[in-house]
């Protein structure tokens, strides 16, 4: 990477300017029996720090991030996603990447709101893209407008990008948002909510001193006679939250809600607080925690989310940083990666109203899945390759997106899997349309598993840790490690995908559909 991008990030000021809070999207129609919006993809410029001129980006209704979607469970919504886009991508594509050959459109887009339980046809299936004005579409597309039952507990979710061969670009450009599902139980408990209630997207990205988004075009070893190339992982230089570069946020003293999302691309979050204060978790991915844990620090990886509670009360005046102190990759990196400031918190000498908001003893019973009525256990391995440039190649199964779909659970059944990771990273791995609890974690030889296919376990099962003790749709898969999920299919039918959620990995070619058979 040139000198002028690494000097963009030192002549920052930190915590100079103000988080911003994405707006409520408010729906065209909402009335007995549905909701109905419709979210437009446009090229936007963007603020993204006030010592930077402005950025072209891709936002969802023009803004990055997008607007925030609020629905109750049970909710019918329809969504009609349209893509006003250039047909110039503002990124550099890699031609050599599955799905982004020279024969489709340089710019498309499909949206997944991830988490969500959904018919298949509006899940977002990478091949269902399609173009601005719809002029083109993929083999997969069905419909224009999208239905979401909300059948789920209230929980934090988000919508982005996950167009083929491009979703590292397109969601790196800026399309993702907040999606969140709420409910008349959640609101019963009394914790903090309106302005106390703040989403945090958390990301990392690298701008020109012009302002402009910075994407490699090369990785740091050069295929020769290739213009653009896919890189392994991709580290920004700056940490954004809701889009601005370490940005700051004036709290009252008193208690508030914070919906935590790792929106990057590739980079884990290890989080805590610089005073070394407790913060209360009350969810994981898909909803509410049995009972709120006091934690020091939580490690979120792309796409993991984790809603806390932090108390300012008797902090008046004090300036606190959320900081960050993960390796990238994670979880052996180079610590020339490594970026420790995400924001800052100043607290204000007063509250406007007495804070009357609880943590609550008590959240929300989860439905434990039992290992006794699991009909199948599968193995599936984590792949790591090299393609016919000599560049990383990470797969699941050793099998790419066109290989027979090989993954084809029952409609309610319950299934264990096996995620035997062979490669040296920790790979966040997401299943389309349902939610899963972690069983454990351990340690296995690698090497004789290569050569032998034999699994020799070199230790005991490690139970998830608490902050995971919840329902998950994208687990941790630790190198030199089997993760074990247990997860029931349903309660739709049709074709999905599964994937590592680093979008690098994503892109190439770490991504199978699967099919729930009826």
């Amino acid at each position: 990477m040139s000198g002028t991008q690494k000097q963009t990030a030192n002549y920052l000021t930190k915590y100079k300017d103000s988080l911003p809070i994405p707006p409520v999207l408010k729906p065209l129609h909402k009335g007995e029996g549905f909701t109905y919006y419709k979210v437009s993809m446009k090229e936007c410029r963007v603020s993204v720090h006030s010592e930077l001129p402005e950025t072209t980006m891709w936002g969802y209704e023009g803004m990055f991030p997008g607007p925030t979607i609020e629905v109750d469970n049970g909710e019918r919504v329809y969504i009609k996603w349209e893509n006003q886009l250039p047909t110039v991508h503002l990124l550099p594509i890699d031609f050599t990447v599955h799905g982004a050959h020279h024969n489709v459109p340089a710019v498309r887009t499909v949206v997944h709101v991830h988490g969500a339980v959904v018919e298949p046809e509006s899940d977002g299936y990478p091949d269902a893209w399609f173009t601005n004005g719809y002029q083109q579409v993929g083999d997969k597309f069905v419909k224009q407008i999208y239905q979401y039952d909300n059948y789920m507990n209230a929980c934090t979710l988000w919508y982005h990008d996950h167009a083929i061969g491009i979703t590292r670009l397109n969601i790196y450009a800026g399309l993702a948002g907040f999606f969140l599902v709420k409910s008349e139980r959640e609101r019963s408990l009394n914790m903090p909510t309106g302005e106390y209630d703040i989403p945090l997207l958390i990301q990392d990205r690298t701008f020109h001193p012009d302002g402009s988004l910075y994407y490699p075009k090369q990785p740091k070893e050069p295929v020769p006679g290739l213009e653009t190339s896919i890189v392994p992982e991709f580290f920004g230089e700056t940490i954004l939250v809701n889009g601005k570069v370490w940005p700051y946020l004036e709290v009252e003293p008193r208690k508030y809600r914070f919906r935590v999302l790792n929106g990057s691309n590739s980079r884990f979050y290890k989080l805590e607080l610089d005073r070394n204060q407790y913060m209360f978790q009350i969810s994981t991915d898909r909803g509410l925690l049995p009972h709120p844990i006091g934690i020091k620090e939580i490690i979120l990886a792309p796409a993991e989310r984790a809603d806390i509670i932090i108390d300012f009360s008797n902090l008046e005046g004090k300036r606190i940083r959320l900081i960050n102190d993960a390796p990238a990759p994670f979880p052996n990196g180079d610590a020339e990666n490594e970026i420790k400031d995400v924001m800052q918190f100043r607290v204000l000498p007063d509250v406007v109203y007495i804070d009357t908001s609880n943590i609550p003893a008590q959240l929300e019973q989860l439905p434990f899945l039992s290992e006794k009525n699991a009909v199948r256990r599968r193995d599936l391995t984590l792949d790591h390759l090299k393609d016919s440039y000599g560049r990383e190649l990470m797969l699941l199964e050793k099998k790419g997106w066109d290989a027979p779909i090989s993954e084809n659970p029952m409609l309610c059944t319950t299934e264990i899997w096996y995620l035997i990771n062979l490669t040296p990273v920790t790979h966040p791995i997401h299943i389309h349309l349902i939610d899963f609890q972690i069983l454990d974690r351990r340690e296995f030889n690698v090497d004789k598993y290569k050569k032998e296919k034999v699994m020799e376990y070199l230790g005991p099962s490690i139970a998830p840790e608490p902050q995971e003790r919840g329902r998950k749709d994208t687990v941790r898969a630790n190198p030199n490690e089997v993760t074990r999920i247990i997860m029931q299919f349903g309660p739709y039918s049709g074709l999905y995908v599964w994937h590592c959620h680093m979008l690098e990995h994503e892109d190439y070619e770490m991504m199978r559909p699967y099919i729930v058979i009826r």
